[in-house]
């Protein structure tokens, strides 16, 4: 099981995962008590001169650090914070505030607002770093807090690295602002209309939705207002649902991990479209006007011919993940457009991106990065650019999709108690190596953990879906029996 390209080991880290913080909301390390120490290391680390970040290394991540500002006497850094609509926001949102706050850092609160949203707004509005309180398309007893730079990228994992090292060695709780020092927390109301005007600027100003009738599915999550209003103002006939969230009820049986709710709205109406969002509106998968779902790769092939035909495809490339299927790279190789796989997390394909100088890439999960508009995945603007397409050629997404043709993939997951080293377990080893060798160069196999869950996930292709089903079951069992759980 050869390491993927752009895959690499990080500075171990017990408290952030590949997406932030994440756990049972009110259980460790997902606590009012945590939320207040990673907000005041937040704000420790921007009082920093530079991030621990030695040699090219700091080169290349120079886009993704934190602003970092000279100290001036009337200056007040400022960090903003968003959510879901999760219960649990409220609860976490004045633990992290309180905690930014009392290390002489004002708060700008956007209240709910999609993942890029808060991205967006954290530069428009020259923050120094965002938050984002979100559980992403986990259950609503779960959630997460995760952060942004000052330019609007996921932080680096050596400044994440930092931020732990703080907690843990009680280094931010060294200072201690009194009297007129301590900041200032500000509620912004026009959050939403500012990331509404955004978007609409994204979608070119001499094409129209008129005449579309667009189901949009908003899971109950953060784009419940957004995501309806962009697609309305636009022109579109707009059948939404999932818009309805109370604290609960968010991604359940919805959204893009239930796309089946989308097709249902979408054949019961008769629609041309249907876009299906996740929890925090950061990714996006779409359902065909006969009912097909298309995710993520099959954005990626069409988007990246269509820019290449404008001469909008930096460097003819495409980033995307080890997850990606194989058709994607067969997909673009016809246009000479080459494809480059990172680890999984959008974190990973942009700084990819970064280092490369690429503007187009993401996950076959929906995540999909339009870095000329946006600096990281962003279901809504995704939606528009394909939508964009659709209105030009004057062709259905039906159509659109035949950019790419998907090998046959299987994906299991395992619940685990303890992640372990697949390659210290011999039995397990020998049977990825197996399926390697039966597999030969028609497939691929990916065994790897979830940096948010306690789940081995297992990804096989090839030519024969039967075959390779039967192959994922049985690494799956072997796992199975040394780490399984009752998940």
């Amino acid at each position: 099981m050869a390491r993927a390209p752009g895959m690499r080991r990080n500075r171990r880290r017990n408290l952030f995962g590949t997406d932030g913080v994440r756990g049972v909301a009110n259980l460790e390390p997902m606590t009012s008590e945590m939320a207040l120490k990673l907000g005041r290391a937040m704000a420790c680390v921007l009082r920093e001169p530079a991030p621990q970040i030695s040699g090219s290394r700091r080169k290349r991540l120079s886009p993704l650090v934190p602003r970092l500002r000279q100290n001036h006497a009337r200056y007040r850094r400022k960090i903003l914070i968003g959510k879901d609509t999760r219960l649990s926001g409220y609860m976490l949102e004045t633990a992290l505030a309180s905690g930014i706050c009392s290390m002489g850092v004002d708060v700008l609160l956007v209240g709910p607002l999609p993942t890029p949203g808060v991205a967006y707004l954290t530069r428009s509005m020259r923050a120094d770093a965002g938050v984002v309180i979100s559980a992403s398309h986990n259950p609503f007893q779960d959630n997460g807090i995760k952060f942004f730079s000052g330019e609007g990228f996921k932080l680096p994992d050596e400044v994440e690295a930092r931020m732990e090292d703080m907690i843990s060695n009680g280094e931010s709780d060294l200072h201690r602002p009194t009297a007129a020092e301590i900041g200032k927390a500000f509620r912004i109301s026009d959050a939403v209309g500012r990331y509404v005007v955004f978007l609409k600027n994204t979608f070119p100003r001499d094409l129209s939705l008129e005449g579309l009738r667009i189901v949009v599915d908003c899971a109950h999550g953060a784009a419940y207002r957004v995501a309806p209003e962009v697609l309305s103002e636009l022109g579109a006939e707009v059948i939404p649902i999932g818009v309805r969230p109370d604290g609960e009820n968010i991604n359940r049986e919805c959204g893009s991990l239930h796309p089946e709710a989308a097709r249902k709205a979408l054949l019961e109406h008769h629609a041309d479209l249907a876009i299906a969002l996740d929890g925090d509106g950061d990714r996006a998968l779409f359902v065909d006007e006969q009912g097909e779902v298309v995710d993520g790769d099959y954005i990626l092939a069409i988007c990246a011919k269509e820019m290449q035909e404008k001469g909008l495809l930096k460097r003819d490339t495409v980033v995307a993940t080890v997850m990606s299927n194989l058709g994607l790279d067969l997909a673009l190789q016809g246009n000479k457009i080459k494809v480059l796989r990172t680890a999984v997390g959008d974190r990973y394909v942009v700084e990819e991106m970064m280092r490369g100088g690429f503007n187009l890439g993401g996950e076959q999960s929906g995540h999909v990065i339009f870095l000329d508009h946006n600096t990281t995945g962003d279901g809504c603007l995704t939606g528009l650019q394909l939508l964009a397409i659709m209105v030009e050629k004057g062709r259905p997404l039906t159509e659109l999709r035949k950019a790419m043709t998907k090998l046959p993939q299987v994906l299991l997951n395992v619940g685990v108690k303890e992640k372990k080293d697949f390659w210290r377990m011999p039995a397990v080893r020998q049977k990825i190596a197996g399926v390697e060798k039966e597999l030969g160069g028609r497939g691929r196999i990916l065994v790897r953990y979830s940096g948010t869950e306690p789940l081995a996930r297992i990804m096989l292709e090839g030519e024969n879906e039967e075959k390779i089903r039967q192959m994922a079951h049985e690494i799956a069992e072997e796992i199975r029996l040394r780490l399984g759980s009752e998940r």
